[in-house]
This record gives C-alpha cells, sequence and structure tokens, in this order.
C-alpha cells in the first residue's frame, strides 16, 4: 500500500498540473466551493448569534444567567459532536460516488435544520421538548457542515493549478468570513429596525424575543436554493474521475483510511487545532464576554455595538484568507503555518493584559478603541492560520481516501478545540478570569506548533496518488 505523505521524513512527489475541463470553467468552481461554505457558515454562525443573545432567554429557564448561558453553549457544542459522523457519513459518499452528488446533500443537511430551528417553539410553548428539539436540530446542522468542508476544499484542490493550490484552495475559506458578515450583520440590522437591545434592559416579550430572531434562520432557504443551483450545474473533479477510471475507488473509505493514513488523521487532527480554539473565542465566546453584566465577568457592552466592532474586525479575518494561501504557496504550507501559530501562542497570553475589566473597563467606561484592536488581531490571525488549511488537510491524504481522511481531521479537531471552548472559556472567565481564557489559547497553539514540527511539507503532494486496495 502507499500514501502520497507517510510521515515526517517522507520524500513527496511533484504534482503535475490539473488542467480544467472545458466545460467547467474556473469561475463555476470558484463559485461552487464558495456559496456552499459561505451558506453552511452564515447556518452556523446565525446559531451562534443567537445562542448568545438569544436561546438563553427562550430556550432555557433559572434565574442565573451564567448557567442559562452555559446550558445555550452545550447545545452550541452538540453540532460538534455531529461534525466528525458528517464526515465519515458523507466522506464514505464522497469517495465511493464522488464530491458533487455528496456536497448536494450536505447542504440541504444544513439547509434544512437551520430552516426548522426558525419555527421552534420556546420553552414557554411545550417545555423540555423546546431545548430538546433544539438541541437534535443543532446536531443535525453539525451533520451537514462536517460532510461540506472537506467537499468543498476538494473541489477546489482537486482542480487547482500545479503551484497554485494554496490560492485556489483558500475560496472555500473565505465562506467563513462572509458567512459571519452575512449572519452578524443580519441580526445588527434586525436588532437595529426593532429597537432591541438586551433581554436585561426590554425582558423577553420584545418583538424581536418573539418572532424577530427567527427570521435569519427562515431566510436561509433562498441562499441554499441558490447553492444548489450552483452545485447541480458542476462537474465531477478531474481527480476523482481519474481515479474511478483507473478502478481505484476503496469499497470502505473509512476502514482504508484508518488502516492507511491514521498518523496523517492525527497530524491533521492537532494542525487544525488552535486555529478552531481561536476561532471559537473571537466568535461565540468573545460576544458572550463582550456583552455580558459586569458583575458576571463581563464587559458590559451593548448587544449593537459590539456586532459593530465584530463586524469590523471580521474584514480583516476574510482580507487575510487569501494572504494565508498566497503565502502557504510562496514559503511552503508548515514553515509559513509555524510562524503564524507562534503568533497565535503570544496572542493568547496577552489576553489578560488587553482585555481584564479592570484595565480596559466595562459598561459605559469600557475603552472600546482596546476591543477593536484586540478583535482586530484576533480576526487577522485567525485569516493566516485558516486560509490554507483547506490546503493543507486534503494534501495529507490519498485522493480514494481524501474526502474521508481530510473530514475526519478537521472535524475531530472541532470537538477538541471548538466543540467545548465556548463553554470552556465561560468557565475560566467566570472563576479565573479574561487571563485564563488566553491561557487555554496558548495552550491550544502549544500543541499545534508540535503536530506541525513532526509533519511533513506537503506543498508538492501528487494529488492524484491513491492507496492500494485490499
Amino acid at each position: 500500500m502507499s500514501s502520497s505523505v507517510t510521515g515526517p521524513d517522507a520524500t513527496p512527489a511533484t504534482a503535475p498540473a490539473l488542467p480544467l475541463s472545458p466545460r467547467v470553467p474556473r469561475s463555476r468552481v470558484i463559485m461552487a466551493s464558495l456559496v456552499g461554505t459561505t451558506i453552511e457558515f452564515y447556518d452556523f454562525y446565525v446559531y451562534a448569534t443567537a445562542a448568545v443573545a438569544v436561546f438563553p432567554a427562550l430556550f432555557f429557564t433559572g434565574q442565573d444567567d451564567t448557567a442559562k448561558l452555559l446550558a445555550s453553549m452545550a447545545t452550541f457544542a452538540a453540532a460538534f459532536i455531529a461534525r466528525p459522523i458528517g464526515s465519515v457519513i458523507f466522506g464514505h459518499f464522497g469517495d465511493r460516488i464522488g464530491r458533487k452528488a455528496t456536497l448536494i446533500g450536505a447542504l440541504l443537511t444544513m439547509g434544512i435544520a437551520t430552516f426548522l430551528i426558525g419555527l421552534l417553539p420556546t420553552y414557554y410553548s411545550i417545555g423540555i421538548w423546546a431545548p430538546l428539539l433544539l438541541t437534535i436540530l443543532r446536531f443535525c446542522q453539525g451533520l451537514g457542515l462536517g460532510g461540506e468542508w472537506s467537499g468543498a476544499a476538494l473541489l477546489a484542490t482537486e482542480y487547482a493549478e500545479e503551484g497554485k493550490r494554496a490560492r485556489a484552495a483558500m475560496w472555500p475559506q473565505l465562506g467563513a468570513p462572509f458567512g459571519f458578515i452575512l449572519a452578524n450583520g443580519f441580526f445588527l440590522v434586525l436588532t437595529l429596525v426593532m429597537g432591541f437591545v438586551s433581554v436585561a434592559e426590554q425582558g423577553a416579550d420584545h418583538p424581536f424575543l418573539t418572532w424577530g430572531w427567527r427570521i435569519p434562520f427562515l431566510a436561509s432557504v433562498v441562499m441554499v436554493v441558490l447553492g444548489l443551483w450552483v452545485r447541480f450545474k458542476l462537474e465531477e473533479t478531474p481527480v476523482f474521475q481519474k481515479a474511478v477510471e483507473q478502478g481505484q475507488k476503496v469499497q470502505s473509505p473509512l476502514a482504508a483510511v484508518f488502516r492507511t493514513s491514521w498518523l496523517q488523521i492525527i497530524q491533521g487532527t492537532f494542525i487544525m487545532l488552535a486555529t478552531y480554539v481561536l476561532f471559537y473565542l473571537m466568535t461565540a465566546w468573545i460576544l458572550s464576554y463582550g456583552i455580558g453584566k459586569p458583575e458576571n465577568g463581563g464587559l458590559g457592552i451593548p448587544y449593537r455595538d459590539f456586532l459593530v466592532l465584530q463586524l469590523l474586525a471580521v474584514l480583516l479575518f476574510a482580507a487575510m484568507v487569501p494572504v494565508s494561501g498566497w503565502l502557504a504557496d510562496r514559503f511552503g504550507r508548515r514553515s509559513s503555518q509555524l510562524v503564524i501559530t507562534t503568533a497565535i501562542l503570544l496572542f493568547g497570553l496577552g489576553f489578560g493584559l488587553v482585555m481584564d475589566p479592570a484595565s480596559v473597563g466595562t459598561g459605559a467606561d469600557v475603552s472600546m478603541g482596546r476591543v477593536l484592536v484586540f478583535l482586530t488581531i484576533g480576526m487577522t490571525l485567525m485569516g493566516l492560520t485558516f486560509g490554507s488549511m483547506s490546503a493543507i488537510l486534503p494534501e495529507l491524504f490519498p485522493t480514494n481516501v481524501r474526502y474521508t481522511g481530510s473530514g475526519i481531521s478537521y472535524n475531530v479537531a472541532s470537538i477538541l478545540g471548538a466543540a467545548i471552548t465556548p463553554y470552556i472559556a465561560v468557565y475560566l472567565n467566570a472563576n479565573h478570569g479574561v487571563g485564563a481564557v488566553g491561557l487555554y489559547l496558548a495552550f491550544g497553539a502549544v500543541l499545534t506548533l508540535v503536530a506541525l514540527w513532526l509533519s511533513p511539507e506537503t506543498r508538492d503532494v501528487d494529488m492524484e496518488n491513491v492507496v492500494t486496495r485490499r
């Protein structure tokens, strides 16, 4: 048996150019990979925003605000438990029947679950069934996203030209900041139009909390229809087509990837770890910290004001994604990520100095400029580390187990680095202060640095390489 990368000392083969079929314009490949991930991340962020600002008041009971937020974060984490399962299910079909059909199934799974969340009755209507159904639909969101990312990354990398794979692979990564802007921008506009500030100030009977929050979930159906239209017009990738023509498909991709590429799964998981920890500290947890009551360890910034800060900072996230792809093609995946992850470690060590309430202020006295600088640095690092991941993880695996292998790595990392991150961060901040949250990020960065140091450079691997069937 063989694998495209077998360990730190492997000598990769030079990848041949893979010209696009004349029937498949490059713009269509870009659109298919970008639109799908934008929709998927929009759906995911809509939930993340609601999990902080809406669900604690509507789906959970009790007087303790921190306890309700933790319960809401627990449902948020359910999707990350589902994502590795989704990567196995969709990875099986992606490696067996093709990338195109599998991506359509992943998009439908995510889209239907998101739409149904917008129709859910609250705890005050159906009692305990409300958080239970919310958790089930959140789980289904995770299944869809678990199959989406690796498929979109494969569309980009398996169509890419020689020497430009990371720059091509950055397109699906742009779906993350674009989805964030759409989701949070939608919530910002709604709160402005409906005059909503916070539950504490206006109560749970405000129109935004009775029906307004549902609109972003229901509106996702329009985006799903657009995504389906683009993907139905797409053709299968030339790399997968060649594997089919040569009879190189494996009967059980899951068994094959663990038999031939178990080391790459471990490497990919920990290479992605710090990215995930940073990602969900800068999106889900930071929102709860920024708008949280000062007596509960938060900064007390009005919800709308904080959303504006996040939306400004996420522009740097989007801008750095193509820079990340260029750096990875120019200097190599491993070298560029070692430098960026070191910067993430230093950023984590600075949390206490920059964002402690005693120094940044709270409520009307908070330094908004200082908070914006913190968010901007975090989002800049996020774009730099995230942009090339859609090249790095697929390059670790052979063609006929690539969908399954890259999906498992990406989504197991989501459990270790994202599922519990907002929950742990809320707990650490409440009991030990914001500096402890930064140490948590620094620890994740150390683990990623070790994984990168022990992993090979994958810039020049042959994307047509396959594992020997058994």
